[in-house]
């Protein structure tokens, strides 16, 4: 635990650096990094200066902060609902996902293209929620968070499909014809199953999941999840 992180260790220390994380990823969703300077971020969150760098240290600190809250949401909307039946939880994480990349568009692009510049440790926590969301995945296919190296490469390049596609659909979504979050959905399981057959021809040992009926779609019915947050 670093000293920023002591320091709101009681509950009306944490209820304050949360208000501040909030207000901080209100502010970076509209304005650059480089174009906010710390004043301007005290006067929009109405505190002294000096008390974001008590909780914080820094600018970058804060700004790290934010993404690591961020990157929480993510994952534990994505990686919800641990007792559905494997193939359920698979659609389900993807539609968890793509519901915070709907609802999050700068908080999403931040996670995905590593935040500011080459910043190497934004770039660890991005790195890092992409393994937890590949574990996630592997967990609803196959049981089991841990898989053969080849198997786990496939599945890190259908993420990386994943975030470009996505990035891209959250960049135009009220462009003609662009697909709902459902139909985005659909493809992606789509793609998903492509994946597992191509990981059973590699990895026998890792087979695709058999489907509940229809054995080209063993993800399930491709019609939008319902009950989805």
């Amino acid at each position: 635990m670093n000293n920023s992180q002591q320091r709101g260790t009681t509950g009306r220390s944490q209820a304050r650096r949360a208000e501040l994380i909030a207000t901080g990823r209100k502010l970076f969703a509209d304005t650059s990094y480089d174009a906010l300077s710390m004043d301007d971020i005290a006067k929009q969150a109405g505190v002294a200066k000096g008390l974001i760098y008590y909780y914080f240290d820094s600018k970058r600190g804060y700004y790290l902060a934010i993404v690591e809250d961020s990157v929480a949401e993510l994952v534990a909307r994505a990686g919800g609902d641990t007792d559905l039946p494997g193939a359920e939880r698979v659609r389900r994480t993807i539609d968890s996902y793509l519901h915070y990349a709907e609802h999050h568009h700068a908080a999403y692009r931040t996670i995905v293209t590593g935040g500011v510049g080459s910043d190497a440790e934004v770039l660890a926590i991005r790195d890092a929620v992409r393994e937890e969301l590949v574990a996630t995945i592997a967990e609803g296919a196959y049981g089991r968070r841990i898989l053969p190296p080849i198997a786990r490469l496939a599945l890190v390049g259908w993420l990386s499909g994943v975030e470009g596609t996505t990035l891209d659909w959250i960049g135009a979504l009220d462009a003609p014809d662009q697909p709902d979050r459902a139909g985005l959905g659909a493809l992606l399981v789509r793609q998903l199953r492509a994946t597992l057959e191509v990981i059973e021809e590699f990895v026998p040992e890792c087979p695709a999941p058999p489907g509940p009926e229809e054995p080209l779609d063993p993800l399930g019915d491709l019609a939008p999840v319902t009950g989805s947050p």
